[in-house]
């Protein structure tokens, strides 16, 4: 299997990158960036490109994919919302075209969020771009699949690079373990979402397209 990735500097990308790594039936995880990620492994290549707006200039090295995993999101908070769209909505909708252009039979698991609003007409700015957002990589002729995790726990040194969500999970790690048991259909981890999106690439487009945190979890379990 050969993985295009996407926010692979992230915390959620960095758990993705991880199971990607670790997984026998990975052959390449292409992970492409805007800077180099300063890690050695022999099944990955890195694409640096800074303009997630137009990826026409490296279709060639995400040619023949058979999954995409596309982790790159940001808060919308501090951020315009001309910046959040082009951000959640824009590089996500470029990515899809133009890997599924030159990828016959691929899978694209899109990294969404709990709340997210698919019919696109709710109060809340933020779930109205991730519904655009799914709905259109879900109209696209490819096999797609959008995940909405709620509370996601680094567990393998993931960490965000951004810095007040760096001082929360620090904070709050201890909770982990009760949530888990308290309200676990809300809780899930970096290694469940990353094995989680592995089985997703062989489902064929199988099952529902639309993944909260337990079928995340059953998923990658």
């Amino acid at each position: 299997m050969k993985v295009v990735l996407f926010g692979a500097s992230g915390m959620v990308g960095q758990g993705v990158l991880r199971a990607c790594l670790e997984d026998p039936e990975v052959t390449e995880v292409v992970a492409v960036v805007r800077r180099p990620l300063g890690r050695d492994a022999q099944k990955l290549r890195e694409v640096v490109h800074a303009d997630f707006t137009n990826l026409a200039p490296v279709a060639a090295d995400l040619a023949g994919a058979d999954a995409c995993f596309y982790c790159l999101g940001v808060s919308a908070a501090g951020r315009s919302r001309p910046e959040y769209e082009e951000i959640t909505y824009t590089y996500a909708v470029e990515a899809a075209r133009v890997v599924a252009a030159r990828s016959p039979h691929l899978t694209f698991v899109y990294v969404s969020g709990e709340g997210t609003d698919s019919t696109e007409q709710g109060r809340v700015f933020w779930a109205r771009v991730k519904g655009r957002t799914e709905n259109v990589l879900l109209a696209m002729d490819m096999h797609a699949y959008a995940f909405r995790p709620g509370w996601i726990q680094p567990v393998h040194g993931e960490t965000s690079g951004t810095r007040w969500y760096r001082l929360f999970y620090r904070l709050t790690s201890w909770l982990y373990p009760l949530l888990r048991r308290v309200v676990p259909r809300y809780v899930t981890s970096t290694e469940h979402l990353g094995r989680a999106m592995i089985a997703a690439a062989r489902l064929d487009g199988a099952g529902p397209r639309i993944l909260r945190t337990p079928q995340i979890t059953r998923l990658g379990a």
